[in-house]
């Protein structure tokens, strides 16, 4: 079973095996948590990405993690909330479990995740919040994984889908 710890940071700044990327389909650089991480990580990992050719929702891809304290980065694009008819659900499940196999995969024990879908997706934060722990709580692979949340009322959402 992974082991989840929930932290309010700065996904860059961390120092583990692997950082999962809220990225777009394309694996272009964005906004919110995926500008940060491109631009910590350095011009390289645009590079690496334009090598991927994308990546579907739900599915997860690997790069270097170049500049960044971390041995990769994985990709997973989120699903963009619709209201929850399109699948939604499932698709963001699919995100946290793909990343945790890309992570074991890579021979990797720690893991940073930021709270997927949640931004710029508009995925409802009480929603995401629940479907990103039990994913990870029920995982059956020994990985240390921290949910790093950019702010309070993310970390509050975490916290209370983490007692429920």
């Amino acid at each position: 079973m992974a082991n989840l710890k929930i932290v309010q940071g700065d996904i860059t700044k961390l120092k583990v095996d692997a950082i999962v990327n809220a990225a777009n389909t394309a694996l272009s650089g964005g906004g919110g948590v995926d500008g940060a991480i491109h631009r910590a990580a350095g011009p390289q990992l645009s590079e690496a990405c334009l090598k991927l050719n994308g990546c579907p929702t739900g599915e997860a891809k690997v790069t270097p993690a170049f500049n960044l304290d971390a041995k990769i980065i994985i990709h997973t694009p989120g699903p963009i909330w619709h209201g929850g008819n399109r699948n939604e659900p499932t698709l963001l499940k699919n995100c946290y479990l793909n990343s945790l196999k890309r992570a074991v995969e890579n021979n990797c024990k720690t893991v940073a995740f930021p709270s997927l879908s949640t931004g710029v997706y508009d995925y409802p934060l009480d929603q995401a919040a629940p479907i990103a722990v039990k994913t990870i709580r029920e995982f059956d692979h020994p990985l240390d994984v921290q949910m790093v949340c950019f702010d309070e009322k993310t970390y509050n959402a975490y916290i209370a889908a983490s007692k429920a």
